[in-house]
């Protein structure tokens, strides 16, 4: 039978995980080694079939760039990583939610990845963005690159250390399918939504609205605006005295936006 290990189609005779694992580990000791199959987590002695994708890694230590490639795609479910591998997403605005959906899109293992922001990093920031002391005073494109690059370092990242406005927008986003509105201003935010519909009425648009304090989380949904356009949050919970924007609930509005990218990239832009 015909089966993928680590990446590579090879051909077996074995019927089982196990005795696959023996083999390949030449009789090192099995038990240091995390088995994923078909996406799954498992030390169960799954039965091999043709088509099956079986992955091995040995903990603890750094595997080579096809192995670890493998294993990242291995751990999404089966077809995902072929379809996102390839797409280009921008992110405009690298604060709470901008610098949270780009940590989640690297992880799953968006290709492109396209950082704008015009700011760098400060002490407040600390408290609810994907940054560390170390990067305080540098430019949030350059300290969320370097993050990206230690967890994903198969990532193309582009940054653009400019702030958005009306002239530059054809510019900036020509090469971008998906374009995550992660401002903090209502005005940034509206000027980038319509400026998109206008300039790129055919790519898909993913903004965000409402997500200050710690309220009820599940008040934060995803709405579909327009057949290119999602909203996501409360729509109606602003940052203002007494309700400051916190790790929690930015997070799970980043969440929301990251996951409709990545369905878009999955299910939705094959319509196009």
């Amino acid at each position: 039978m015909y089966i993928k290990l680590n990446g590579k189609t090879i051909s077996t005779d074995f019927t089982h995980i196990n005795d696959l694992k023996t083999q390949f580990l030449c009789g090192e000791h099995t038990k240091k080694i995390i088995t994923i199959v078909d996406g799954f987590q498992s030390e169960e002695n799954y039965p091999l079939r043709d088509g099956i994708e079986v992955t091995f890694i040995q903990k603890g230590e750094m595997p080579s760039v096809d192995v670890l490639e493998s294993m990242m795609c291995a751990r999404h479910t089966p077809k995902v990583h072929e379809k996102v591998k390839q797409s280009h997403v921008a992110i405009a605005g690298l604060g709470g939610l901008g610098s949270n959906v780009a940590i989640s899109l690297a992880r799953t293992g968006v290709g492109y990845l396209h950082l704008i922001d015009f700011d760098e990093v400060e002490p407040s920031n600390l408290n609810r963005q994907q940054y560390k002391i170390k990067h305080l005073g540098m430019p949030k494109t350059e300290a969320l690159k370097q993050e990206i690059q230690e967890i994903n370092p198969y990532v193309h990242v582009r940054t653009d250390n400019i702030r958005v406005d009306d002239n530059n927008i054809k510019i900036l986003f020509l090469q971008d399918e998906i374009i995550c509105e992660c401002f903090d201003k209502p005005e940034a935010k509206a000027m980038l939504v319509n400026g998109i519909l206008e300039h790129f009425p055919e790519k898909f648009m993913v903004a965000a609205s409402g997500m200050a304090g710690y309220g009820d989380s599940n008040s934060i949904q995803t709405r579909k605006i327009t057949s290119h356009f999602y909203m996501c949050g409360d729509g109606i919970t602003k940052a203002e005295p007494g309700n400051g924007l916190m790790a929690p609930r930015v997070s799970v509005c980043a969440g929301h936006q990251a996951n409709k990218v990545l369905e878009i990239l999955i299910e939705e832009r094959k319509i196009q």
